[in-house]
């Protein structure tokens, strides 16, 4: 079975659509396909709507769910979204390539970067800028300007000069 759909895949593309009108329609990023396949492999699905769509594809370790799928001209980049919803998988794109996953897998690793984007922007060294007040006391004015810094952020008043000083990563 597993020759038979790697077999089918290309064959598949190749059937889609004639290939004067496949330019036409790539460029245009309206390709429509049909397919009709029975228990396929997700993994042949994807490297077909590759085929089609013309982007490069990276397909996790693991990633196995067995399809049905009968589809008549619908645009190819939402018929592979369907088809990775069906098998609670998603896509990244990434320079151009486009790498599939369980969703899960995409998501811990969205909020694991965005955890160290945040990190590298709390790492960098602090800046001091101090600020002589003419019309408030900086006293009363240092509580309401803490509520602004980041977590390693500090404020300083001065009240003999009427000063506030404020370190922040900023």
């Amino acid at each position: 079975m597993k020759t038979l759909s790697l077999f089918l895949a290309p064959c598949l593309a190749l059937l889609c659509a004639p290939a004067d009108s496949f330019a036409a329609t790539r460029a245009e990023g309206e390709a429509r396909i049909s397919i009709d396949v029975k228990d396929a492999d997700i993994v042949d699905i994807v490297r077909l709507f590759a085929e089609v769509g013309g982007f490069q594809v990276v397909v996790d370790p693991g990633v196995a769910c067995n399809l049905t799928l009968k589809l008549n001209e619908v645009r190819w980049d939402a018929a592979l979204d369907v088809a990775l919803r069906s098998c609670g998988l998603g896509q990244d794109v990434e320079n151009d390539i486009v790498r599939v996953a369980p969703v899960a897998k995409l998501a811990a690793e969205t909020v694991a970067q965005r955890k160290l984007d945040e990190e590298r922007a709390l790492a960098g060294p602090l800046q001091m800028t101090s600020y002589r007040l003419s019309y408030a006391r900086a006293a009363d004015m240092a509580p309401i300007i803490k509520k602004f810094l980041s977590p390693r952020g500090e404020v300083i008043y001065d009240s003999r000069t009427n000063t506030l000083i404020v370190m922040d990563v900023r």
